[in-house]
């Protein structure tokens, strides 16, 4: 039971975190942001189209930076920790940037100028930076959670518990605070709840300080039952850590598969992670979606993704990662190459009746395959991670793990910032992750399917 209860306790860490992801990231907060920024650069002067690129752009270099500074400390503070022989005090510090930072986002209003934009890219990339740390930290507890061949179950599982908190808390947010631009009025048709003013748009700013009150209340069960495994304590020596960093880097030459597994993943996650990032604000610039339309987006997105999870852990027991992760990166390019060809008039040609639901319902199914290829992959990703490390060498690895991911997430929104301004097009701007789907696909099939268990 103690065993199970740790599981458990583990499992609602991705329970906690997961509305950053799917409130502020992806479904409300993002295309909020776009609204507002659309309006500030239209109030500069631009046209309609100008104005949803710039603000397009400016929220690919608020991620990018915030994913640089992420790829930069991930590998050394993930070296430090495996020094010490402490992960879970780490796991407390940055879940105070992850409070602070989404509890800040209350303070976006609607019609400020270039400092509301720049408050806001800052108190959420803050957010960002502590809920991506404390991801690693937690991640890498989990080789100690249980035996090499129930590790895709157990990830599967977690990320499946995690999208349910994640749907939830978006159901949520829809039906009693997230108010819609035009009626004021929430899902259920109601004025947000606690009096806030719907002019002001604070039934939707609420989601700042929402996502930080369900991280506080849903991390109890974490710190209550997850304890680190027994092991001596050893003082910090930044010495030995940046020497232990040093070796485990200059070993990736001897080590083929897990060179290939952090290059594959340098480029498909990052590409995932670009489409969560933008799959909002492109809905809210393409589609002309409301808050309230991208909500239910999230909705079918979090159902698939939560499924998918789930059964992409059993299918990652029988089979193995590998399998796994190809099929969703496949999944992923023809969901990415419908999207660069889409507008309300027609899909790469074939003509659709822009006054019709088609596009829309297009839309939604691009939505729910990103949700289950992406619920799959990252379930599917953790465990191969785990496959390549030993329980005291975990944070160090999962460090390296997260630098494959944020190398390429510093320059994926980047690309989609360069493209986007290039072409005056967000559709366009779309179009370099299809690139960075085929690299990751490429270099996955350099890496061991088993990891590096088997010759």
């Amino acid at each position: 039971m103690g065993s199970r209860k740790r599981i458990w306790g583990w499992y609602f860490f991705d329970w906690a975190s997961q509305p950053y992801n799917t409130l502020l990231l992806t479904f409300v907060f993002g295309p909020y942001f776009a609204e507002i920024a659309r309006g500030y650069y239209m109030g500069t002067g631009l046209d309609e189209e100008a104005a949803k690129a710039a603000a397009q752009a400016y929220w690919g270099w608020g991620l990018a930076i915030a994913s640089l500074s992420i790829a930069v400390l991930a590998p050394i503070l993930g070296a430090i920790a495996d020094g010490t022989g402490r992960r879970l005090i780490w796991v407390w510090t940055f879940s105070i940037f992850y409070v602070v930072g989404s509890a800040c986002l209350w303070w976006v209003a609607p019609g400020g100028g270039d400092g509301m934009l720049f408050w806001a890219v800052c108190a959420f990339g803050i957010g960002f930076i502590g809920m991506e740390f404390a991801t690693i930290f937690t991640n890498a507890l989990m080789p100690s959670l249980t035996q090499a061949d129930d590790l895709g179950a157990i990830s599967g599982s977690g990320f499946a518990f995690g999208y349910l908190g994640g749907l939830l808390a978006l159901i949520i947010m829809l039906l009693f605070f997230a108010e819609g631009a035009d009626s004021g009025l929430t899902l259920l048709g109601l004025e947000p709840l606690f009096g806030l003013d719907p002019e002001a748009r604070e039934g939707t700013r609420f989601v700042g300080p929402f996502t930080a009150i369900w991280f506080v209340v849903f991390m109890v069960p974490f710190f209550l039952w997850v304890k680190e495994p027994k092991m001596n304590a050893r003082p910090l020596h930044l010495g030995r850590a940046f020497a232990s960093l040093r070796d485990l880097i200059r070993s990736l030459k001897f080590r083929r598969s897990l060179t290939a597994y952090l290059a594959s993943s340098l480029f498909y996650r990052d590409a995932l992670n670009a489409l969560y990032g933008f799959g909002g604000v492109y809905a809210s610039g393409v589609l002309g979606w409301s808050i309230i339309q991208i909500g239910i987006f999230g909705i079918v997105g979090a159902v698939t993704a939560m499924v998918a999870a789930f059964i992409g852990g059993r299918l990652d027991r029988a089979y193995g990662p590998k399998p796994v992760i190809m099929l969703s990166i496949c999944v992923l390019i023809f969901v990415c190459f419908v999207i660069v060809g889409m507008t309300r008039e027609g899909v790469w040609g074939i003509a659709m009746d822009p006054a019709s639901s088609l596009p829309d319902q297009v839309f939604f199914a691009c939505g729910a395959l990103i949700g289950a290829a992406g619920g799959s992959l990252q379930a599917a990703s953790r465990t191969m991670m785990a496959r390549h490390t030993t329980p005291d060498r975990a944070t160090e690895a999962f460090g390296l793990f997260a630098l494959s991911g944020k190398v390429a997430s510093f320059m994926s929104p980047a690309l989609i910032a360069l493209a986007t301004m290039a072409s005056g097009s967000q559709r366009i701007g779309i179009a370099p992750l299809i690139v960075l789907f085929l690299i990751g696909l490429f270099l996955l099939s350099f890496v061991k399917p088993k990891g590096e268990m088997t010759p």
